[in-house]
């Protein structure tokens, strides 16, 4: 009797082991994709390509500057820049490693 119950226990782990796996896989796929993880990836293409267009703008200097101000513009510019793209990746990060 113990031995039919192991048995049973044993197997009933390896049928569940076998599920977590299929299921793994069916959520791995590239079929099972949806609109809305494309949608997220071109928002994000987006923001940075608009935010490189703003970045260009903000570089180039304004006919009304002085050397040293459109230099000292330059750098909260770059540093701003870099922040902005700092976090587009993380929430990049964060949203694929959320799903």
């Amino acid at each position: 009797m113990k031995s039919i119950v192991k048995k049973g226990i044993i197997y009933s782990l390896i049928g569940v082991m076998q599920l977590g796996i299929g299921a793994s896989v069916i959520e791995a796929s590239p079929k099972h994709e949806n609109k809305h993880h494309k949608q997220h990836w071109d928002n994000r293409d987006h923001k940075i390509q608009e935010e490189r267009a703003r970045h260009e703008r903000e570089m180039q200097r304004h006919d009304h500057e002085e050397e040293w101000e459109w230099h000292e513009r330059q750098e909260r510019e770059k540093e701003h820049h870099e922040e902005v793209m700092r976090t587009l990746g993380g929430l990049a990060l964060l949203y694929i490693f959320t799903q």
